[in-house]
């Protein structure tokens, strides 16, 4: 009687689950794909739905659909609450525990406060859909809320918007509500002016983008002081509450604040018992296998990877290339050959700022402005998963800079507004 074929259990549909799980699409496996939403999400683009640039459907698929023609394949939308590596099983908040030959951990990462969690409730981050709709009815309240304000002071607080944090999240957030302010939202109020509306970009370190070359870092300042966005670095915010942030010696009041300071790794890690670095990431073998449990492995944000003494970076790139090496060792493990080592291979560096501007690293090449914006839209469409998902963002984004309007400006739900 054959044995039965090995079991691959992969937590989290992101970039590393999902690209690990197709590679091994043609292999005589069974994969169990565990996810606590039922969708994978292009990240990249998250903040285009909370400055409501794009629909939710938009950037996100469903998991099954994307899976549905891979037969080796079992998706369940459910919680991973514990992993027992001795016994080799995945606890489970609603089913049964799943027994695993070969396991993979890619849940990402989280919003860090640096130990003030209690900032979470008034500064929300942005990592999860659920997390740009929030933002998105927070920022198109205050314009609202605004518009009924009889006090001057209180409609400063209200058009007043800081955003914690220089790097590509934050810098794509500020130049974005910078236009929406000033192009988007023109001639729609009578008793405010959209154009007055103060946006602030705070970094505690020197420069924003710090992960670019400086001269590129200062180009992206220039074109965001250009849009209208006040730039402040050298200081790190001292307390957030719901009526602004204290900078410094300085108090600002602002009654929308936006989280893009830090990432924390998925407290998931800690249910593999094995020492972590200060982030809370996983340090991995070469091959991305956890140091003495050569079964289980780690990657995405997840995991601690360093090559040629420096960290491979949190970037989507990365996640998939992870993702693809894994489902290598996998397949090189269950046929007893030798496993490679990873090797990330950089692409290059880009961030956008806002219409017509961004900036590019590739290779050594460097440039910035309308050219730098028009890479930018060419890779974000060709990496997102689906057709239709590439047309109906290349069509909203069209309309968009021709219309200077967003498609997706719908305030849901109620309450958390600020």
């Amino acid at each position: 009687m054959a044995s039965p074929a090995p079991h691959i259990v992969v937590i989290g549909g992101g970039f590393a689950g999902l690209w690990a799980t197709r590679a091994l699409a043609g292999d005589d496996v069974r994969i169990t794909l565990v996810d606590r939403g039922n969708h994978h999400l292009f990240q990249p683009l998250l903040y285009q739905v909370a400055t409501a640039g794009l629909s939710a459907p938009d950037i996100a698929a469903p998991l099954r659909h994307i899976l549905r023609r891979q037969r080796n394949v079992t998706v369940l939308m459910d919680e991973v609450t514990g992993i027992d590596t001795g016994a080799r099983q995945v606890q489970m908040r609603d089913g049964d525990p799943l027994s695993y030959d070969y396991l993979l951990v890619g849940t990402g990462a989280t919003h860090a406060y640096f130990g003030h969690d209690d900032w979470a409730t008034h500064a929300p981050g942005l990592k999860t859909l659920d997390d740009a709709l929030l933002i998105r009815r927070r920022v198109l309240s205050a314009f609202e809320r605004a518009e009924a304000e009889p006090d001057p002071a209180a409609r400063r607080a209200l058009l007043t918007f800081a955003i914690v944090g220089g790097g590509p999240t934050g810098v794509e957030l500020a130049g974005t509500l910078a236009e929406i302010a000033r192009h988007t939202l023109k001639r729609e109020f009578r008793r405010i002016d959209p154009g007055e509306t103060r946006v602030m970009l705070l970094e505690a370190g020197p420069r924003v983008l710090s992960s670019f070359p400086e001269s590129l870092s200062a180009k992206a300042r220039k074109q965001l002081e250009k849009l209208g966005v006040e730039v402040r670095t050298g200081t790190p915010v001292g307390a957030i509450d719901g009526e602004g942030v204290q900078l410094g010696e300085e108090r600002i009041a602002a009654r929308t604040v936006l989280w893009a300071a830090g990432v924390a790794a998925s407290p998931l890690a800690r249910a593999l018992d094995v020492p972590l670095d200060r982030a809370g990431r996983v340090p991995v073998q070469p091959d991305l296998s956890v140091p003495g449990l050569p079964d289980v492995f780690v990657a995405g944000d997840l995991a601690s990877v360093q090559q040629d003494g420096k960290p491979v970076p949190g970037v989507a790139p990365a996640a998939k290339q992870m993702g693809a090496h894994v489902a290598k060792v996998i397949r090189a493990r269950i046929t007893r050959r030798e496993t490679p080592a990873f090797r990330y291979r950089d692409f290059g560096n880009l961030a956008t700022i806002g219409r017509n501007k961004a900036i590019v690293e590739l290779h050594g090449l460097r440039f910035s402005g309308y050219p730098a914006w028009l890479f930018w839209l060419t890779i974000h469409i060709f990496f997102l998963i689906g057709f239709r998902n590439r047309l109906i963002v290349m069509l909203n984004w069209t309309w968009a800079y021709w219309s200077y309007q967003r498609a997706a400006r719908i305030i849901l739900g109620r309450g958390a507004e600020g």
